[in-house]
């Protein structure tokens, strides 16, 4: 099987790649996509389907808005308030946004930031379908996200920060248009080992949110550069990836030599806050 490589070096050609193959799953209807893998611990032809959680038991979950391309469920753990601003960066078809509504409730404001306008078109027909006249999709590079500054109560995302090439960019855009005191919940992927180089080049695993993954530290601190206070990591689980996707990019003998390391890849639910400021002599 030839496995497209990529160059690290090129963002743009990395963002158009990301790109080509979300819009690619976009047009794929939920039968189709739901088909190609086995849940988590299953088997997979692709590995964005493996890190996937269950959003059965979260209020507001819509599964037609769900493709299975997430690895975590930031929603759960965003504190959400009634009548909060709610952005989700990377918002696919939708899954996240319609839970968030649920509990901002009609005096809030859900919106969703993706770059793929396949997926803004079938999230906008899933909010219609739903009669939802508070949720509202726009296409933005999260490296520059369309929203005005200090205007978000709670951000949050789902293995999507992983994909931006500018991850210090894309955390500084959160701060900016987050209120004083507002806060993220975000999931993501990062490492704590190494990764083989023929996983690390394989576009198909950036596109799966693996071969983009940095180093757990590394994430932490860019997120502590940005501005954020309070940084807690509110859940924390390893990928395994199957056999079926690791001999894709592996022979025998190193899949025997990944297998035996301590696992590296890693989903974490990350919270951050922005710190209050204050106005004249009155907190803002």
């Amino acid at each position: 099987m030839l496995l497209k490589q990529i160059h690290m070096e090129n963002n743009e050609q990395i963002k158009e790649m990301v790109k080509q193959k979300y819009t690619e799953i976009a047009l794929q209807d939920n039968e189709t996509n739901a088909s190609s893998c086995c849940g988590s611990g299953g088997c997979s032809s692709e590995v964005y389907n493996i890190m996937t959680d269950d959003y059965d038991q979260l209020a507001g979950y819509n599964p037609e808005a769900d493709l299975k391309l997430g690895c975590g469920l930031p929603t759960q753990f965003a504190k959400i308030k009634t009548g909060n601003v709610v952005v989700d960066l990377g918002s696919g078809a939708g899954n996240d946004c319609f839970v968030a509504r649920h509990e901002t409730g009609e005096a809030g404001k859900v919106i969703g930031v993706d770059f793929t306008e396949a997926m803004i078109q079938k999230a906008r027909e899933n909010a219609e379908k739903l009669n939802f006249n508070n949720v509202e999709f726009r296409l933005g590079d999260i490296e520059n996200i369309p929203i005005t500054a200090n205007v978000v109560d709670v951000v949050v995302s789902n293995c999507v920060m992983n994909l931006v090439p500018n991850k210090p960019k894309a955390f500084s855009e959160v701060f900016r248009i987050l209120k004083s005191g507002g806060h993220f919940s975000i999931s993501d992927i990062v490492l704590t080992g190494e990764l083989p180089d023929s996983i690390k080049n394989a576009a198909e695993m950036y596109a799966g949110c693996v071969a983009s993954a940095i180093q757990k530290t590394d994430y932490l601190q860019i997120i502590q550069n940005a501005g954020f206070t309070n940084i807690t990591i509110q859940k924390e689980k390893p990928i395994i990836i199957p056999d079926d996707i690791l001999k894709n990019y592996l022979n025998e003998d190193e899949i025997n030599l990944y297998k035996s390391n301590k696992n590296s890849i890693y989903s974490i639910t990350v919270y951050g806050e922005k710190p209050k400021t204050c106005c004249q002599t009155a907190c803002c």
